[in-house]
Formats: C-alpha cells, sequence, structure tokens
C-alpha cells in the first residue's frame, strides 16, 4: 500500500490501483467491499472526475457505502488512507489545474483505532492513535478467551469486537416462546371456521374442507433495568454486549439508571457497535456514580411501565441492592413492577461471594419481589442466565431460599 499511495504513482495517473488498495483497506476494516464494486468506484471516479476533496469523498461513498453503520469506517478510513503524503491533492490536479487548499485534519472518529490498526498494523496504530489500556478482568470470565471490559466500543479494534461479539453470540437464549392470542394457518390444530367456508366456495359448496389455526408463540420480550453506579459498571458493560447481540433477533428494551433513569433501547438497536456505545455514550451522564434504585424503579413504573411492559415480557434486573435510600420505596416499586411483568429475575454479582447473606436492608426489600435470583459476575453465569429462560430453573436460585437463611 505504501507504493501505492506514494506521490509518484498519484502523479503518474495510477488512479485504479490506489483505489484497489483503498478497497482492501476497508474490507480489513470489516466492511463487504468486493471486486465489483471496486470497479464501479473506479468507474465513477473518472466519469465523475475530481474537482475537490470532497467529490472524490462522496463519489467513492456513494458506490462503497451500502449500509449506514458503515459510514464512520468508511469516514475514519477515507482520512487515514487518502490523506497519506498528500494524495488527494496530486488526484485532484490530474482533473483540475488548480488544486483546492488542504483541510485541516478532524478530530478522532468511532472507528478510528480499528481503521489504523487495518491501515499500519499494531506497531503503527499505537503511536496513530492514543489507545488507553483495555481493561481485562479475569473474574468476568470461564473461558480461556479474554473479554474486553471497555466502556466505549470505539476503543476496540476489528478484532477484538469480533472476539468480544462471538463469545457473547455462544450465550444467546434458546428459543422460548409464548403463545399469543392471535391464531395463524397451520396443518393442525382448532378447526377455522371462517377459511373452511371461504375454501368451500372455490367447489361452488359441494366439499367443505377443514382449514386448521392455532395460536401464534413468539419470543417474549426482554425489558433490562441496569445499574450503571460505581460498584456495577463493570458487570453492566458486560452485559450491555449481551443485549446489542441479542436485539438483532428479539425485542430488547433496555434502561440504565444510576442517579437518573435513562433509556438506551435505540442506540443500542444501531448495528455497528462502534455507534451503538457512543450514542448510549452520549447519552448516559451518571455513568460510575451514585445510585438511586427505588427511586429508578419507581420512576420506571411512573413513565414507562404501560409502553414497555405490553406483552407480557421478562425483567432483568441487574443491581447489587446496596440501596441509600428509602427502603420502603424500594420495596413498593419492586412489588408494583413483579406484578407487572411476566418474570422479575434479579441479576446480583455479589452472589459470586461464596459468604454472601441477604443482610442488607435493599436486598431484603427486594428478595421477596422476585422470581429468581441468579448471579452475573461471569461467562457462565449469563450462560446459566439463558437455560433459566429457557425453562431451566434451579432451586438454588429460588429468592425464598436466602430469606430463610437470613432469617
Amino acid at each position: 500500500m505504501n507504493d501505492a499511495t506514494s506521490p509518484e504513482d498519484a502523479g503518474g495517473g495510477r488512479l485504479a490501483e490506489n483505489i484497489v488498495h483503498f478497497a482492501r483497506l476497508l474490507r480489513r476494516t470489516g466492511m463487504p467491499v468486493g471486486p465489483a464494486l471496486v470497479v464501479d468506484a473506479v468507474e465513477a471516479v473518472q466519469v465523475a472526475g475530481i474537482g475537490s476533496r470532497d467529490d472524490l469523498y462522496w463519489t467513492l461513498h456513494a458506490i462503497l457505502v451500502k449500509k449506514h453503520e458503515h459510514h464512520l469506517l468508511f469516514d475514519e478510513a477515507f482520512q487515514a488512507f487518502w490523506r497519506s503524503r498528500g494524495l488527494v491533492e496530486k488526484l485532484i490536479a490530474m482533473f483540475s489545474p488548480i488544486a483546492p487548499p488542504r483541510p485541516p485534519t478532524e478530530p478522532a472518529r468511532a472507528g478510528q483505532t480499528r481503521v489504523a490498526k487495518a491501515l499500519f498494523g499494531d506497531a503503527e496504530a499505537d503511536r496513530v492513535v492514543e489507545r488507553p489500556e483495555i481493561e481485562i478482568d479475569a473474574r468476568l470470565t470461564m473461558s480461556d478467551r479474554e473479554i474486553l471490559q471497555r466502556k466505549d466500543f470505539a476503543q476496540m479494534s476489528a478484532e477484538e469486537i469480533a472476539a468480544a461479539k462471538q463469545a457473547i453470540r455462544d450465550l444467546v437464549l434458546p428459543a422460548d416462546t409464548v403463545a399469543t392470542r392471535r391464531r395463524i394457518a397451520a396443518p393442525r390444530g382448532e378447526i377455522d371456521l371462517r377459511r373452511s367456508v371461504k375454501a368451500s366456495l372455490r367447489s361452488g359448496g359441494a366439499i367443505i374442507p377443514l382449514e386448521r389455526r392455532r395460536r401464534k408463540e413468539v419470543h417474549p420480550p426482554i425489558v433490562a433495568l441496569l445499574d450503571i453506579s460505581g460498584s456495577m459498571s463493570q458487570y453492566s458493560r458486560l452485559f450491555l454486549h449481551f443485549l446489542h447481540a441479542l436485539s438483532e433477533k428479539r425485542r430488547v428494551t433496555t434502561f440504565l439508571f444510576g442517579t437518573r433513569l435513562t433509556n438506551v433501547t435505540r442506540s443500542l438497536r444501531t448495528k455497528d457497535p462502534d455507534e451503538a456505545l457512543m450514542a448510549c455514550s452520549s447519552q448516559v451522564e451518571d455513568w460510575s456514580g451514585g445510585t438511586r434504585i427505588g427511586w429508578a424503579l419507581k420512576t420506571f413504573n411512573r413513565d414507562w411501565s404501560r409502553r414497555v411492559l405490553s406483552g407480557g415480557p421478562i425483567v432483568l434486573l441487574i443491581t447489587d441492592g446496596l440501596e441509600r435510600g428509602d427502603v420502603d420505596e424500594l420495596a413498593a416499586a419492586a412489588d408494583r413492577l413483579h406484578r407487572s411483568c411476566r418474570r422479575l429475575v434479579w441479576l446480583n454479582p455479589l452472589l459470586r461471594f461464596e459468604g454472601f447473606e441477604a443482610r442488607a436492608a435493599g436486598v431484603r426489600a427486594l428478595l421477596p419481589n422476585v422470581d429468581e435470583f441468579r448471579p452475573i459476575h461471569s461467562l457462565d453465569a449469563v450462560a446459566g442466565l439463558c437455560a433459566a429462560l429457557g425453562g431451566e430453573s434451579a432451586a438454588e436460585h429460588d429468592p425464598r431460599r436466602w430469606l430463610r437463611k437470613a432469617a
């Protein structure tokens, strides 16, 4: 690529070769750019011409970017590749006798590390992009693969994102379904009188074929309430990976709470992880701060329960239960939430300690109002949650067991 991006190459008119190398860079960052698109890109640039940097940018963008989530990667790759040694300015000079001045360098964006690593390799990428040290917490994995514990997806390389997503995709929920009131056509089931009469009209009523129907089955929706206070932030980050992958296959509504309640559902629906967590981070202002569990649940019941609890969802409450506010308010809010959903599952990372006991006032207020009490400190614990939501529940996760032990 270094040969292709040299000034001599640009001045010699090797436009097609430079576009080919640029397309290879895009493929290394994860974008699906095939040979046909490269040919189209070369022809489009030759036909449209290059009058400015924006002309080249948007001509290539129109051909090579097919999904909205790939825009950030293309933008960063364009800035890194075509800025090298003034290549754009030399290409402009090929099409125009007067070249415009070079615009100032734009600040770093999401996906910058992924592009830098694909362009320069590991060693050069560390010098091109300032990369904070990746947090790896051995407590958060039960496998030999390290799960990255960073809040910002934009600081991950393409390989790190692929490894994290692959580990989480192995833990997706099973094909658990519930029957709805809606009926659909089926080879077996109850007789559908309306469709049977309609089918008989084809033969003039001489024969009445019996059409059948059954209740439609769907995946129950998931509503997640994640505590992002200082003691919970590392576990919430891991669980956000899981919810991001899960939202691709079923309806998931996600709320983050600390000192305020924030709905980040729309942010997590973005397919590209860079954009997803950047949008999520821009919404949340109280990450790793304090927590008000009772107030957050009360606010959810008042402002959101009627909107998101339709269809009998399963509610996942991720918190350590260390309430610093009014315990009676917490108990009342948890009771109302429990009566409004299909199942309320409390996920608590403190259960990783063998000597854990339900002594805290907030824990004792929540336990009578949940259906299950489970750990959430490792991939093994998340796998257990997947099995439980599919119908495999163990007696050890019965919340009443912990109340009896504390009595």
